[in-house]
């Protein structure tokens, strides 16, 4: 007889039955494991498990945190669930009701609309006993901006949403005090100079000031170290703020800067910004034999050279100031690559971007990531044209002005987008409108404190010389009545607050380098 083949025969009827046994066993364990998780699951919901309990955590008392209102913890968590931000650990997690509600605040946050501009609930909001004059700068209703479909793209998340290295709770975060702000043309930059100056000016800090008392970084240069006084002469060993106009570059700008700086710039729609430009400027060779706006648009062929000096300001001035070329047309074949290059570069060298239209939740935004007071905010318009110089557009025009300014105005898309997703998870939208309604009313009480007619008025009836702003081109720059029944503390405050940037440049300068302002005096008379 062959045993050993009857053996073998019965090794492998053995294996075939443990397999058939161990899969039966495994379907068994899965039903079980699905009966069990349906069971836990029917448990939850209906609250009748008691285990749950056991995954509630006690939430910080608001004695534990004096800064924080009961109502602002749940803007705080997502914050930090925005931003990654592990620092805390090793306190209590939040209770299992407050992560149910905030996910279902998050659901409300508002998607972007694909050709669309995002805008703030409370936009149509009247500004309640704010002067006209004081109005958050924004574009105005008979300015007819066009239709937002053009070279409109969905937006793209990228580093610069990323609120990690700015992102903070009242409790813990420290103010910051390196700064880098580049100041653009004609988008409300003179008003937040104005907040940098009164910030950095009570606190002692050092300006990197224009050389020999220039009102500019010697633009429309690149920007290069020695245009800096103090600088040359290292008479300054450490620069908290630069903020003047200059044509940026970041790897000049990081020569003078610490490490840790805050780099941040503004925005306006290129519609509104053009408006002003024509104004402002309308001595430039580009619009000097023009009758208007239109007239310059349907006939740039002829009007604009780029090589003649100062016709930088009528074509693409917010890639110029960005330190890119402007001249570049919407058919060129190389637009939408020097189109994302540009957007991807501001968003490597800047922490954040503020849009002009939406002022009043700039500077609340510029206040979170700076870890500023609201007082420091406070702000008024300055530089700013009277109605009478204001001119509406149509939209035909409107849409020539995009075509135009392409460059610019795809910029302004991404960056506008950008705005409020920094927005959402820097403050949350509740949280602004309270923060805002604040704010507005402290820029009431100074205004009723600190001015004659609680607004400005044209510079032919501003009555101290030393308060009027420079005048310039066809535009009407207004000014401020300062009240003269005031004691030396709030006269000094509130003159801070209207001064214009030329004086306010000046006066910094002539006190962070007495020595260098005076010989600049000196010469001044010599050469007269």
């Amino acid at each position: 007889m062959d045993f050993s083949g009857s053996f073998f025969k019965f090794v492998k009827r053995k294996r075939c039955l443990h397999r058939h046994h161990s899969l039966w066993i495994l379907f068994i364990l899965l039903g079980v494991c699905i009966a069990i998780q349906t069971f836990v699951t029917n448990q939850a919901r209906n609250g009748k498990l008691v285990q749950l309990q056991q995954m509630k955590f006690p939430i910080k008392k608001e004695k534990d945190f004096p800064h924080i209102r009961p109502e602002d913890t749940i803007s705080q968590e997502m914050e930090q669930t925005a931003n990654g931000n592990h620092q805390h650990e090793q306190h209590e997690k939040p209770s299992y009701s407050l992560i149910s509600r905030l996910a279902s605040s998050q659901l409300e946050v508002r998607k972007v609309i694909l050709g669309k501009l995002l805008l703030p609930k409370d936009r149509n909001k009247p500004n309640i006993d704010l002067p006209s004059s004081l109005v958050s700068h924004s574009t105005r209703k008979d300015l007819n901006l066009g239709t937002e479909k053009a070279f409109t793209r969905s937006p793209t998340r990228s580093s610069f949403l990323n609120t990690q290295n700015n992102t903070h709770t009242q409790a813990t975060c420290h103010p910051k005090s390196h700064i880098v702000f580049l100041k653009t043309h004609k988008t409300a930059s003179s008003t937040i100079l104005n907040i940098l100056y009164r910030y950095g000016e009570s606190r002692n800090l050092t300006f990197a000031l224009p050389l020999n008392k220039q009102s500019q970084l010697f633009y429309p240069f690149f920007f290069v170290p020695h245009f800096v006084e103090g600088v040359s002469s290292r008479s300054v060993k450490e620069f908290h703020i630069m903020c003047n106009h200059m044509r940026f570059k970041k790897s000049e700008v990081a020569k003078v800067m610490p490490q840790d700086t805050f780099y941040f710039s503004i925005l306006r729609h290129p519609v509104a910004m053009m408006e002003s430009i024509f104004s402002y400027y309308k001595s430039i060779p580009a619009f000097r034999k023009t009758f208007s706006l239109e007239d310059f648009l349907d006939n740039s062929w002829r009007n604009y050279s780029a090589s003649v000096a100062n016709n930088h300001y009528a074509h693409n001035i917010l890639a110029f100031d960005f330190g890119f070329k402007n001249n570049i047309a919407v058919g060129a074949g190389d637009f939408e690559e020097r189109t994302t290059v540009a957007i991807k570069t501001i968003e490597q060298d800047f922490n954040l971007i503020l849009i002009s239209e939406y002022f009043d939740e700039s500077v609340v935004l510029l206040k979170y990531s700076l870890c500023w007071s609201l007082e420091d905010m406070v702000s008024f318009r300055l530089n700013s044209r009277s109605e009478q110089t204001r001119h509406s557009l149509s939209p035909k025009t409107a849409e020539k002005i995009k075509m135009w300014n392409a460059l610019d105005w795809r910029i302004y898309l991404h960056f506008n987008t950008t705005f409020w997703h920094k927005v959402d998870s820097l403050v949350g939208r509740q949280k602004m409108e309270r923060e805002i309604a604040q704010l507005r009313k402290l820029q009431v009480k100074l205004a009723n404190t600190c001015l004659i007619d609680r607004g400005a008025v044209d510079p032919s009836l501003v009555k101290d010389a030393r308060l009027k702003p420079f005048q310039y081109g066809t535009a009407v720059i207004q000014g401020y009545n300062l009240n003269p029944n005031l004691d030396i503390q709030t006269k000094t405050k509130c003159q801070r607050l209207i001064l214009p940037e030329l004086q306010y440049t000046h006066h910094l300068y002539t006190k962070q380098f007495p020595k260098e302002a005076a010989k600049h005096k000196q010469a001044t008379k010599i050469v007269k």
